[in-house]
């Protein structure tokens, strides 16, 4: 019988080159760890389909996959499999027979991304490879003034470090900026990103936060879809592939 199994993963993304497979006898990927398994518990070949590409030292705490398999496994017997010979740093939280129809990247209907800043002065020693360390006194009311400006539909390509042919139009769902007395959390919901869009929206705000460029930039950005224009790419390790929505 063939079966469409969808798979729930969490993942420190530390060690790994980004989730989608290279195809080499090393494969230190997320997608690539994966499928080996996999295809050693199916004695043949089984693809993956993730619901998108994280980069390089970028985390998931949700990232959801399919794959179609002949067989009469359960669901319950592939993820003890699979959490039996992942390494530590790669857990399945989930797996469940679903449609025929399910494709995990194109059902989509949001995902959101979580960004951690580590605001004190001294160094995070158990969260450095989860934050971006960068101290200052953060003026947040600036920044949920520009992220105000980045929700809705519009043309991101500004904020994207990749010039592609297909369309730089995404629509923001939400922004949602937290403060601790330890880090600034920074949640970005929408219905899609591009390269980059993430970490460069982070590295505005943040320059925006400490006073080193002013709200209405964002405007500037959005009219001259420039790179150069927007504010620098914050390090992968603060980034968190937070919830993916069907």
């Amino acid at each position: 019988m063939d079966k469409n199994f969808r798979i729930t993963i969490s993942y420190d993304g530390t060690k790994y080159l980004g989730w989608q497979r290279q195809n080499t006898d090393n494969d230190k990927t997320i997608q690539g760890k994966l499928e080996n398994i996999l295809s050693k518990m199916a004695e043949e070949k089984i693809e993956i389909i993730g619901s998108g590409r994280t980069d390089a030292g970028v985390h998931a705490r949700m990232q959801v996959a399919n794959f179609h398999w002949e067989t009469k496994e359960s669901a319950k017997n592939v993820k003890s499999y699979l959490n039996k010979y992942l390494p530590e740093d790669i857990v399945i939280t989930e797996v469940k027979e679903v449609s025929d129809r399910f494709h995990s990247r194109y059902n989509v209907k949001s995902k959101t991304y979580l960004y951690r800043i580590f605001t004190k002065s001294e160094h995070p020693i158990f969260e450095r490879k989860y934050v971006y360390h960068l101290g200052g006194n953060y003026n947040l009311e600036k920044m949920k003034e520009a992220a105000a400006l980045l929700i809705g539909e519009h043309d991101f390509k500004g904020f994207s470090s990749k010039n592609v042919k297909k369309s730089t139009i995404r629509n923001i769902y939400d922004i949602d900026i937290e403060q601790t007395d330890r880090e600034i959390l920074i949640y970005i919901k929408a219905n899609g990103f591009l390269y980059n869009m993430v970490r460069i929206i982070v590295g505005t705000l943040i320059e925006i936060g400490l006073n080193e460029r002013e709200v209405k930039s964002i405007y500037t950005i959005f009219e001259q879809k420039d790179r150069a224009a927007a504010g620098i790419t914050v390090p992968a390790q603060g980034l968190i592939l937070y919830d993916v929505e069907y």
